[in-house]
């Protein structure tokens, strides 16, 4: 124990976020010492006592405040660190932010602050849309680089292709040591009870049935908790330095994922598996900017290929529908707490 907990401090920007709250479980199991940034500081505590519950290490974890549009906290949160897994970046739900901006912006700062105290290891969080082929039906590789949209229904994916490409810009000119993960749909049970992820809502609406009918829509599914992991492999290994990691998982349909729910738990046996027409769900859209920012999907098959992750990190991940199910009994768990 005494070995492992020889290990320096990590900095973990966003962490009370979804992934975040893994990756620090992931590095404290491993022997880390933590710091995590968080925007407001009264959610820190809370994110303390559940992270603290999954992992198996010593309170080895402290949180600092720090803004992506702020320059004050960075340094202090940098001095000291051995290195930074960046995996803060604004989502669509946050109200009146501008993604794209925020998104360059805060990795303009966490990255020059780094360089500037002297932390040269980074591991950046970018996004599975980051990668994508021109043509749907060919297997995505990690050396595809996707093009913005500059389509206001696509601002989030549009700021994760802008971060990565300014955060290797970046390690081009500062001299930093990145490593690049692109996560793919992240399911799995969040850490602590905010489940502020949006990935999850699909399994969330099935749950409420939400919906009387399913969109014809698929997704390369991945366990946030394997998603964490990668990350630490990829913080590690020096064969990472400098190259990009997909983090994909298994491609399932939305009925797939209801039809797992309903043979797995009892509470989801009648959650619906029919599938909704594409020309209903193109209608909606005038009106529904959520659907609007998915009706390019509809019908459409993505495969990742994730083996560099395998076979150069050792990366594992784990059965598609323990990651249902297990995320499904998380936010069936939360709604029975008082």
């Amino acid at each position: 124990m005494s070995e492992t907990r020889s290990r320096g401090i990590v900095l973990v920007t966003g962490g009370t976020g979804y992934l975040a709250g893994w990756v620090i479980v992931e590095l404290l199991n491993s022997g880390y010492r933590v710091r995590a940034s968080v925007r407001d500081v009264t959610r820190a505590e809370p994110a303390r006592k559940a992270i603290l519950e999954q992992s198996k290490g010593m309170d080895v974890l402290q949180f600092v405040r720090a803004d992506l549009l702020d320059d004050e906290g960075w340094a202090p949160a940098l001095d000291g660190v051995e290195a930074v897994l960046h995996t803060a970046s604004p989502m669509p739900f946050d109200n009146d932010v501008d993604l794209i901006t925020s998104a360059r912006e805060g990795t303009r700062r966490v990255l020059t602050t780094a360089a500037r105290v002297g932390v040269r290891r980074v591991v950046f969080t970018s996004s599975g849309t980051a990668a994508r082929s021109v043509a749907p039906s060919s297997m995505t590789t990690e050396d595809m680089w996707s093009e913005p949209s500059g389509d206001a229904t696509h601002v989030y994916p549009d700021s994760k292709i802008h971060a990565e490409r300014l955060a290797w810009e970046l390690a081009d000119e500062l001299g930093l040591d990145l490593t690049a993960v692109l996560p793919s749909f992240m399911q799995g049970p969040p850490v602590g009870a905010s489940g502020r992820a949006g990935t999850i809502d699909v399994i969330r609406r099935l749950l409420n049935r939400a919906l009387p009918a399913l969109p014809r829509l698929g997704w390369n599914v991945v366990d946030v908790r394997d998603e964490a992991q990668l990350h630490v492999l990829a913080l590690e290994q020096p064969a990472a330095i400098g190259e990009r990691y997909n983090g994909s998982g298994t491609f399932l349909w939305y009925r797939d994922v209801a039809r797992i729910l309903r043979d797995g738990l009892p509470e989801a046996k009648k959650i619906p598996t029919r599938e909704l027409p594409d020309f209903l769900v193109r209608l909606a859209a005038r009106r529904d900017p959520h659907l609007a920012m998915i009706v390019d999907e509809l019908g459409i098959v993505r495969t990742v290929d994730s083996s560099k992750a395998r076979r150069q990190l050792g990366w594992t991940t784990r059965d598609v529908q323990t990651t249902i199910l297990d995320t499904a009994r998380a936010l069936i768990a939360q709604e029975r707490q008082p």
